[in-house]
């Protein structure tokens, strides 16, 4: 059966846009351009994942958030044109799952969709919540430990830190001041190649050749992301 979607957003071509490449796709949509709507259809049909935009006419994103997470743990990816952290920092602590800044790349938002849909998938199993399995690469959250093809690999607390965070968002790209703010805190404060380095011994430890990366990859003047491929 097709996953369905609640697409809210109050720009029409934003919501043209994700409609159309979605049910592309073959997702089913739901639309509203407010708050207020979002909730009643959410309230009147099953889905799958919400996109739900931050700024909405009559009640705003975080609201419609709160509301659903009284009820329901539905995946939710917030849409925001602000950069501001405080939105973003909002968004996840009233609940979602996710966030994606205005302009964003629809390629990265059916990717995050993938990911999130697969890990909601996954949810009922106790299992699966503490073991990634990526081809020949198993991650173990709880014990912290990572194997490859059955083999130990013995990573830093960093470098298994780096990793976890992107095995948990499959296919997204982080930037390396978002890497820092995720895995590094507010322990350190130095110069962002750092992560540079991390992501080399990282691949140095996990990839069969580093120099052509099947697992981590770079995108050029952005980040670095983990392959959404599971062949």
């Amino acid at each position: 059966m097709a996953k369905r979607i609640l697409l809210v957003d109050d720009e029409p071509l934003i919501i043209k846009g994700l409609k159309f490449t979605l049910e592309k796709d073959g997702y089913e949509t739901l639309v509203a351009a407010d708050g207020e709507e979002a909730l009643k259809l959410f309230h009147e049909y099953p889905v799958d994942l919400i996109l739900l935009d931050v700024m909405l006419p009559k009640l705003d994103g975080i609201a419609v958030c709160q509301r659903i997470r009284e009820t329901s743990n539905v995946p939710i990816i917030m849409l925001t044109a602000k950069g501001e952290d405080i939105d973003k920092i909002l968004g996840l602590e009233y609940g979602a799952d996710d966030y994606m800044t205005k302009p964003f790349n629809i390629l990265e938002v059916k990717a995050r969709i993938k990911t999130i849909l697969r890990r909601a998938a996954g949810a009922g199993r106790p299992e699966d919540q503490n073991v990634f399995r990526v081809r020949n690469l198993e991650i173990n959250s709880v014990n912290r430990s990572v194997t490859l093809n059955g083999e130990d690999v013995r990573l830093t607390a960093k470098e298994f830190d780096l990793l976890l965070l992107f095995i948990l968002h499959r296919g997204r790209v982080f930037s390396r001041e978002e890497m820092l703010e995720q895995v590094w805190k507010n322990d350190y404060s130095g110069d962002a190649r750092t992560v540079d380095v991390h992501i080399r011994r990282l691949r140095e430890k996990i990839e069969k050749n580093p120099t052509q990366p099947e697992f981590i990859f770079t995108k050029w003047g952005v980040g670095y992301y983990f392959t959404d491929r599971d062949d």
